[in-house]
């Protein structure tokens, strides 16, 4: 089971998390995240991020991580960058709750199949819902309208 490491922006990665042990709490034992906050020092995100991925890597005996990250281009996103070599650990921007939630439902896949699942649960979860009431639902007056009603 390649292992899973959020890093985002905070307090992000540690929400996603929370997230996760509400469904997957088993799973989040070995999940690791890093809340990148402003200010800090690019050497100091790297070097926590570098001891956070190794822990990950660790725990998986082929030594694969998937990195999630919230924004591509920014602070955590580049910094696993440098860190991944694309081979036993690759990186994911745009996380997001289906995303994560679909990775941890997936863990026992190989890390590219893994991937796909991941990438697949995060833009699948990404759509616009009706705020109507559907159309095969009576509209129940309110108190006033049913007042008025009964007026006439």
């Amino acid at each position: 089971m390649p292992g899973l490491f959020i890093i985002a922006h905070a307090p992000l990665a540690s929400a996603l998390k929370a997230a996760a042990q509400h469904c997957f709490p088993e799973a989040c034992e070995t999940l690791q995240v890093l809340d990148v906050l402003p200010n800090v020092p690019q050497e100091e995100v790297e070097a926590q991020a570098r001891i956070l991925l190794r822990l990950v890597q660790d725990a998986d005996p082929r030594g694969e991580a998937l990195v999630l990250t919230d924004v591509f281009g920014a602070t955590p996103s580049n910094t696993v960058q440098r860190l991944a070599d694309g081979v036993r650990v690759k990186v994911i921007t745009g996380a997001n709750v289906p995303m994560l939630w679909r990775a941890l439902n997936y863990a026992n896949e190989p890390l590219d199949v893994l991937i796909t699942r991941a990438v697949a649960g995060g833009t699948q979860g990404v759509m616009q819902i009706a705020t109507s009431k559907p159309h095969n639902q009576a509209s129940q007056p309110t108190h006033d309208q049913d007042h008025r009603h009964h007026q006439q």
